[in-house]
């Protein structure tokens, strides 16, 4: 299959690293033009000298701008406002304790996970649905089905994204345009690596013998039994924005390695 994306502009959030950055590096390997989103000028100074350090990287620009934020939001609107497609990957995750979680957490997660989502989203459609072609996406998580106890904030953000991209999906019926999540599972990216590291040094194993453990008793249903890559991630997410993908909406598309413990 050869996706061509030559003439389409997409915007990435979060993007400066991680699963963003895959994305990003995705789409314009299939020829999109794409924008880098983050909140510090360095970092996406630096994501877009990686990208045009590519093949297909020269036709990348980046928009700096804190996107959990309604002013955020209208600032990317108003540098660029148009999108042929939209990845809405910012996102925050923490472990805390349920009773520790109080209302000032709950609204940031909100804000970051669900309501940047919403704003861009009822922007960009509306051009999309015009032109009669769109692609957006929210990428969420196999904990918005699979709630983790130790984040529970998370998994309910993650979870409220799985309705959004469902109920627009059916805004933008028969418009061209389609909607979808991305489920993926624990996967390798920087800020996992960080984490896996912190928690390898506290009980005196190997950050590979710590992936194992952190598996094992946390996502013990996982079928591929280790992290993902971004790139692995990317890869759906690059499908899913394609004219192939054409008859794919209003679907939540996982790429979790089968810890979801369901046959639909």
């Amino acid at each position: 299959m050869i996706i061509d994306l030559s003439g389409k502009t997409a915007i990435i959030t979060g993007s400066t690293g991680g699963i963003g950055f895959a994305i990003a590096r995705g789409l314009a390997d299939a020829g999109a033009s794409v924008i880098i989103c983050g909140r510090e000028q360095e970092r996406v100074d630096a994501a877009l000298t990686q990208l045009r350090s590519t093949r297909a990287g020269g036709q990348a620009r980046g928009v700096v701008g804190d996107l959990g934020t309604a002013g955020g939001c209208q600032a990317l609107i108003e540098a660029e406002p148009d999108a042929d497609i939209l990845v809405n990957n910012l996102g925050i995750y923490g472990v805390k304790a349920f009773f520790d979680i109080d209302d000032a957490d709950w609204e940031a997660f909100f804000q970051v996970n669900v309501m940047s989502g919403v704003r861009l989203a009822r922007h960009y459609a509306q051009g999309m649905q015009a032109r009669g072609w769109g692609r957006i996406q929210f990428i969420s998580s196999e904990s918005a089905l699979n709630i983790p106890s130790e984040m529970v904030h998370y998994g309910v953000s993650k979870s409220a994204l799985q309705g959004l991209s469902r109920g627009l999906a059916k805004v933008l019926a028969g418009s061209g345009v389609t909607v979808n999540t991305i489920l993926p599972g624990p996967t390798r990216t920087e800020g996992a690596i960080a984490f896996i590291a912190g928690m390898a040094q506290e009980r005196g194993v190997s950050a590979q013998e710590m992936e194992a453990l952190f598996l094992a008793e946390n996502r013990p249903s996982s079928l591929i039994r280790r992290f993902a890559s971004p790139e692995e991630v990317a890869n759906l997410c690059v499908y899913a924005a394609s004219p192939q993908a054409s008859a794919t909406t209003g679907a939540a598309l996982r790429v979790e390695g089968g810890i979801v413990e369901s046959i639909a």
